[in-house]
């Protein structure tokens, strides 16, 4: 069966983009439905063409994408099935995107710049989404960027206990990467009972993605140090962070992150450096080519079930996070 219904004939129905399609058979299954069959065409000249194999008319739909390599096809991807969805009378939309693209485009930092995370909410609500779930948002702010409910869902409940486990039995500290991931890194060191240390960064104001100075703020020497972001991309910040926190003495390293993004060089960083395993969830996939033996992925699919379980019975997503 292809969706659920509950009182009053209500219909969930969960639709995947072409992505992460794992992840959204996971979901499925939890829920114990199957994911809505749908058709994909990519046209010569690279247009995106979707239609639903069967009556969406009146459901509760959930459009789970990725926002993944290549990362502009995935989000058109996304809004091409969010549109045909309202055309075909679906009742409710809901856009799941555990990682939200343009994220980091949330204020201008200079003049002359765009606003690209609050452009991309803007196109999902023009396209008929009546709202938005996602994990981990890089800022609490995008959350006012959608004209519409958001369900901000947090992976540190399953990474902090994941983590905890594993460093059972040492000394352990929390360190943010830079001064910008304090709240995050608090989160994780009031979870777990850790003190907190913080690495300050300076850029460099005109080369991207280049960092000049590292300093330690906090104890770290004989410890075993969780360095917890929201995201790897190229893995530079993280694995200069690790160097900087060995060069003070700390005993082992591992890194912890909602979303492995993994760009370009960052497999081959992450595996070489001298930070012993890499936790992150399955938000994103990663291919073949950018495994590597130091990574863990822990499935975020029993997470974003119980939320989407709690929007259509018309729940609490919060209380899926209290205490």
């Amino acid at each position: 069966m292809t969706g659920m219904k509950a009182a009053g004939q209500k219909k969930l129905m969960l639709f995947g983009g072409r992505t992460h399609p794992e992840l959204a058979e996971q979901v499925a299954e939890q829920l114990g439905i199957e994911v809505a069959p749908t058709k994909f065409q990519d046209f010569a000249n690279g247009e995106i063409f979707v239609r639903y194999l069967e009556s969406v008319r009146g459901c509760d739909a959930f459009v789970l994408q990725c926002h993944a390599d290549p990362i502009n096809e995935s989000m058109m991807e996304q809004l091409i099935m969010v549109d045909a969805l309202k055309r075909a009378s679906a009742k409710r939309i809901t856009v799941v995107t555990p990682f939200l693209g343009y994220a980091r485009q949330d204020k201008k930092h200079r003049g002359r710049e765009p606003i690209s995370a609050r452009l991309m909410t803007d196109l999902f609500r023009t396209a008929g989404a009546n709202r938005l779930m996602s994990v981990d948002l890089h800022t609490d702010q995008i959350q006012g960027f959608f004209d519409g409910p958001v369900d901000h869902l947090f992976a540190l409940p399953l990474l902090a206990d994941y983590v905890q486990s594993r460093v059972a039995g040492t000394e352990a500290t929390i360190v943010s990467p830079d001064a910008g991931r304090v709240r995050t890194a608090d989160r994780w060191a009031d979870r777990m009972g850790t003190p907190l240390a913080i690495i300050h960064k300076r850029r460099d104001p005109e080369v991207a993605n280049e960092v000049r100075v590292h300093e330690v703020v906090g104890q770290v020497r004989g410890r075993t140090c969780v360095l917890v972001d929201d995201m790897i991309d190229t893995a530079g910040t993280i694995v200069k962070a690790a160097d900087a926190l060995f060069e003070q003495g700390a005993e082992e390293v591992i890194a912890a992150a909602t979303h492995g993004v993994l760009s370009g060089p960052a497999a081959e960083r992450l595996q070489n450096s001298r930070i012993s395993e890499v936790v992150t969830t399955n938000s994103l996939p990663v291919p073949k080519d950018r495994r590597f033996e130091k990574l863990t992925q822990l499935s975020i699919a029993p997470l974003l079930a119980r939320a989407v379980s709690e929007v259509f019975s018309d729940g609490s997503v919060t209380s899926l996070f209290e205490g």
